[in-house]
């Protein structure tokens, strides 16, 4: 009883001593300067054979930043305080699990892109990654196969839009909390 009640305390403090430290809930801190008022998100370069996948990643970061309701997002690299370019560099669908007939019940989907997020005010790059990586497991509901992703994103839109959004989510985070 007092080991839950110590610990209940002890917790208590600490939550109230980080208020003070400059510590915010997740999705709603930012490191960025605060003269960056607008941000420029170009249509993202697209490597990889998967038909249309810059447009839609490009759409859900924009979507992402808006979301976060601090940040005037552009389409443009210019005429903006602070630019964020992505390049997707790979897209690989590998079967993860086989059903007694021996044919993918379950598939592993990796995304990777280069992401810079620059600040065109002091021209300097404030994030940046070459290899973002988006691992995602996704159920095969007659999915046909594995290997060409535009056959299984054509089957599987799901699969796109789940990896997409989280790919989002992803970059978006590690720019505004500066992970």
């Amino acid at each position: 009883m007092w080991q839950r009640l110590l610990t209940v305390v002890c917790g208590a403090a600490l939550v109230v001593s980080w208020s003070g430290c400059g510590y915010s809930l997740a999705g709603r801190g930012t490191f960025l300067p605060s003269y960056i008022k607008t941000v420029g998100v170009p249509a993202f370069q697209n490597h990889t054979t998967v038909f249309n996948l810059e447009t839609l990643m490009t759409q859900k970061v924009r979507s992402e930043f808006i979301g976060r309701g601090k940040y005037q997002i552009l389409p443009q690299d210019g005429g903006v305080d602070a630019v964020l370019l992505g390049d997707i560099t790979t897209v690989q669908i590998v079967p993860a699990t086989l059903n007694a007939a021996q044919l993918a019940s379950r598939y592993v989907i990796v995304m990777v892109a280069n992401i810079q997020f620059k600040d065109l005010k002091d021209n300097k790059v404030l994030w940046s990654n070459p290899s973002v990586m988006i691992r995602e497991e996704y159920d095969a509901n007659g999915a046909s196969t594995g290997i060409d992703p535009n056959a299984f994103f054509g089957s599987e839109t799901n699969a796109l839009d789940r990896v997409t959004t989280e790919f989002a989510r992803t970059i978006v985070s590690s720019i505004l909390e500066a992970f």
